[in-house]
């Protein structure tokens, strides 16, 4: 025990002092709440997989046709690529989880806008702060835009009735309530992101960040951020391809 402490580099030993192992309480914080958002994202999740596969799919019950001959039932569960084929401005064509596809792109893309925002931070670069956390808010609008219209389609439907709480015209009930549910949580996750990157936008515009010396709340703002966009792709995999 002894040799092994005597081993640690000295400057990695903590000391009682306000930085425990050198990492900020706030960062310290950031990180214990999105351990305990990871709980209930996974609760969901979890929720999801056990009534998904509580009901069997349509080539189960109907050997010997494709995914092409797809028909809505409430006896199995709805085949994502037959309920999200639709993409803005090309209405009548089948493009199979290409929109979704294209939202997932880009939100991945302003993870990457905001790693270059965290980098440009330790750099004391100001101006490029600036432009990344511009670009990263962008994208989160552009995101929460994308789900908007998706949702709007997906509760009016194809004609059939659409899809609610009460009602799904693509299959059980159950889809749509985790629909709502799980893609609403995220998105209110995603606009929370948002305001944050907004008000870290502002601060670094007036050069608070500059004053103090650090963008250490760049790189806090930055750990939800990328925390939002990782729970997005387990959403996408869940919901979207199993």
């Amino acid at each position: 025990m002894s040799s092994h402490a005597s081993s640690t580099p000295d400057n990695l030993l903590w000391k009682g002092g306000v930085q425990p192992m050198r990492v900020g309480y706030g960062k310290l914080m950031m990180w214990i709440f999105l351990l305990s958002d990871t709980f209930t994202f996974s609760a969901l999740l979890i929720s999801y997989g056990l009534v998904r596969f509580s009901y069997p799919t349509f080539k189960d019950l109907n050997p010997g046709q494709s995914i092409a001959d797809f028909v809505p039932s409430t006896e199995w569960w709805p085949t994502p690529e037959k309920v999200f084929e639709a993409v803005p401005l090309l209405h009548g064509l089948s493009l199979p989880l290409v929109f979704v596809g294209i939202m997932t792109f880009i939100l991945i893309f302003s993870s990457v806008t905001m790693v270059l925002a965290v980098e440009a931070g330790h750099r004391m670069d100001k101006a490029d702060v600036e432009k990344w956390m511009l670009w990263t808010i962008l994208g989160g609008f552009t995101f929460l835009g994308s789900q908007a219209w998706e949702w709007s389609h997906f509760i009016h439907g194809t004609g059939a009735g659409g899809a609610n709480l009460i009602s799904n015209e693509y299959g059980p009930t159950a889809f749509a309530d985790f629909f709502f549910f799980i893609t609403g949580f995220h998105g209110t996750h995603v606009l929370s992101g948002v305001i944050l990157n907004i008000l870290i936008f502002y601060n670094a515009s007036n050069g608070v960040y500059q004053k103090r010396g650090h963008y250490e709340m760049v790189e806090k703002v930055g750990l939800y951020w990328h925390f939002v966009d990782l729970v997005w792709v387990f959403v996408f995999t869940f919901f979207y391809l199993v």
